[in-house]
């Protein structure tokens, strides 16, 4: 990815598997569905807004040859993954779906308009009240620029919360926000300290209700989960999430009530798999639920 240092993409892309998970009564739980869990890299997960919908990123063992899958709930059963309808072809790499909340559309990063496979931007691409796909949009600057953009995840407001290692910046890479004008121009501003430091912050997600923020952040020898809650005066560093410290960790998805968390990092036996863990015992107890006929129970 252009604008990221080697040193940060050898720690954020190594060949992780051959690390075990670090047990612990808090330690998260695999959740990846037996139907769509393989010898490869899942991550990054998203919904559509009855549940009953996914689409993530499929990578090979080491994280690195990137594309989008989907998947659906039927027949209680999840349906063989497959390219959805607005994916490039390959050898185009795209990653980090993310639908909005009101479900017209999904954000996503892609280099199909490069053909070195380097600058990844962000795309948008919206759907009908009918389910039908419409033709995905490059996002203008200075959403996008000649660097990496990453994790596109918008919030109830409508904000893009995205990261970037454009120049200018508190380090290697930041945190960046979006707001679109009512005349529909672009506007973006650093979410400065204390979510960006001199170190190298690449994702961000964002909660429904834009109060709880998941930051992905390498400040050390590997990247990890960094919860904050926004606060009068700003945001509120609240802790980590206790994932594996051998092993980076990927693609955050909070509940709808922000009680639950997805992410992926790397296991024993299989490279990488969707990971489940509880923020708030007594919320999204049944996020996500299973594949089963019925309402999505959020």
């Amino acid at each position: 990815m252009r604008g990221l240092p080697a040193a940060a993409l050898t720690g954020i892309f190594s060949a992780a598997a051959a690390y075990a998970l670090a047990g612990s009564k808090a330690a998260p739980v695999i959740w990846t569905p037996p139907q769509l869990s393989t010898a490869a890299y899942e991550a990054t997960p998203t919904f559509s807004t009855d549940g009953r919908e996914l689409v993530y990123l499929s990578a090979d063992e080491n994280f690195t040859k990137w594309r989008l899958l989907m998947s659906r709930c039927e027949h209680r059963r999840w349906t063989p993954p497959a390219p959805p309808p607005f994916a490039a072809p390959a050898p185009a790499i795209e990653a980090d779906p993310g639908y909005t909340p009101d479900g017209k559309g999904l954000y996503f990063v892609s280099a199909r308009h490069d053909p070195e496979n380097e600058d990844f931007d962000i795309w948008y691409v919206a759907r009908s009240s009918e389910g039908l796909w419409g033709e995905p949009e490059r996002l203008p600057a200075p959403v996008n620029s000649p660097n990496a953009e990453l994790l596109p995840r918008a919030d109830l407001s409508g904000r893009l919360y995205f990261g970037s290692s454009r120049p200018g910046g508190h380090g290697q890479s930041d945190i960046y926000v979006a707001e679109r004008s009512p005349g529909g121009r672009w506007g973006v501003r650093n979410l400065g300290a204390p979510v960006n430091t001199p170190g190298n912050e690449y994702e961000a997600e964002i909660s429904r209700n834009g109060r709880t923020l998941i930051l992905v952040a390498d400040r050390g020898d590997r990247s990890h989960l960094y919860r904050f809650k926004a606060t009068k005066s700003g945001w509120r560093e609240v802790g980590r999430v206790p994932a594996d410290p051998h092993v980076f960790q990927v693609g955050p998805l909070l509940s709808p009530d922000s009680g639950a968390l997805l992410f992926a990092q790397a296991t024993r036996d299989r490279s990488g798999e969707i990971f489940r863990h509880s923020l708030d015992p007594k919320g999204s107890r049944s996020w996500p639920s299973p594949c089963a006929e019925g309402p999505y129970d959020r």
